[in-house]
C-alpha cells in the first residue's frame, strides 16, 4: 500500500489524545505543551531537576540522604498529565505501539548513561501478571530503546520470583518491603552479567523501591554498574500514598 494511501485510510493521531496530527509518533499543540521534558540542571545520580544550577557535582537531598545501590537513574518526562495517560494506555489499555515513540524521548533522556551500557534489562513481571496482561510493558519500553541504541537486550537476565502486591496505595517504606526479596539473576545468565554495564527500565520511577531492589540483585549478581531509566518520573513532592489510581 503506497504511503498516500496509507494515510487516508489510517491518519495519523496524536499520542496523547488521539486528534489528527501530520505525522504519525507526534503529539497535537495542546497535549505538547502539557508535557514536561525533564532536563538539566539535575542530580547527577538521580537525575532529578533542580530549580537552579548548582554545578555538574551538587547532589540532590534524596542522593545524600539515601545513597542509590544504582549509579544514575534519569528520566524522559515527569509524570502527570499526557505522560500518564501514555503510560496507562501502554500498560492497562494494550498500547504496544506506543512503546517504540515513548522509547525515542527516553533514548535522548539516556544520552550520558546509553553510550556506555552494555546490556538493557526490564524490569521484569511475575508470571502470574506477565499471563493475565500477556505482555510487559517494561520489556516493551527496553527492547525499544535497546534497538535505538544498538544495546544488547537481556529480558531474561532478571526474574521475579513472586507475586508482589500493587505498589498504589502503599507508603514509600512499604513499598520497599514489598518488593525485597523479589527479583533473582538465574544462575544461567550470571555469566552474561558479571563486570558488564546495565541499564534497567521501567515505565515509571516513582519511590525508587522496584529499581533499587532490582539493582542490589544485579549488583550481586556481578554487574559492575546500573544505571536507571524510565519513561517517567515521579517528582519528589508529587508522590502521594493515599492515591489510589494505578502508576
Amino acid at each position: 500500500m503506497s504511503g498516500w494511501m496509507q494515510r487516508i485510510l489510517f491518519p495519523p493521531v496524536c499520542l496523547g489524545c488521539s486528534s489528527l496530527v501530520t505525522e504519525p509518533g507526534t503529539l497535537c499543540a495542546s497535549c505538547w505543551g502539557r508535557l514536561r521534558f525533564l532536563e538539566r540542571p539535575w542530580c547527577p545520580v538521580m537525575g532529578t531537576p533542580f530549580s537552579l544550577d548548582l554545578g555538574d557535582s551538587m547532589l540532590s537531598a534524596e542522593a545524600i540522604a539515601s545513597p542509590p545501590p544504582f549509579a544514575r537513574a534519569r528520566s524522559a518526562v515527569a509524570y502527570g498529565g499526557v505522560a500518564r495517560r501514555l503510560v496507562q494506555g501502554l500498560k492497562f489499555r494494550d498500547r504496544t505501539d506506543l512503546a517504540p515513540w515513548m522509547a525515542r524521548w527516553m533514548l535522548r533522556a539516556g544520552g550520558e548513561i546509553l553510550p556506555e551500557a552494555d546490556l538493557v534489562v526490564p524490569v521484569p513481571l511475575h508470571r502470574s501478571r506477565f499471563f493475565s496482561r500477556r505482555f510487559n510493558q517494561s520489556a516493551e519500553l527496553a527492547r525499544a530503546v535497546a534497538r535505538l541504541a544498538c544495546v544488547d537486550y537481556m529480558p531474561e537476565a532478571l526474574v521475579r520470583t513472586r507475586r508482589t502486591r500493587q505498589q498504589v496505595g502503599l507508603r514509600a517504606s512499604e513499598r520497599e518491603a514489598n518488593v525485597r526479596g523479589a527479583f533473582v539473576v538465574p544462575d544461567a545468565h550470571r555469566p552474561a552479567i558479571r563486570a558488564r554495564r546495565v541499564v534497567l527500565v521501567d515505565d515509571v520511577y516513582t519511590t525508587g523501591a522496584t529499581v533499587a531492589a532490582a539493582s542490589r540483585v544485579l549488583k550481586r549478581a556481578g554487574a559492575r554498574e546500573v544505571d536507571v531509566l524510565t519513561f517517567a518520573r515521579v517528582l519528589p513532592g508529587d508522590f502521594r500514598a493515599d492515591l489510589q489510581e494505578p502508576i
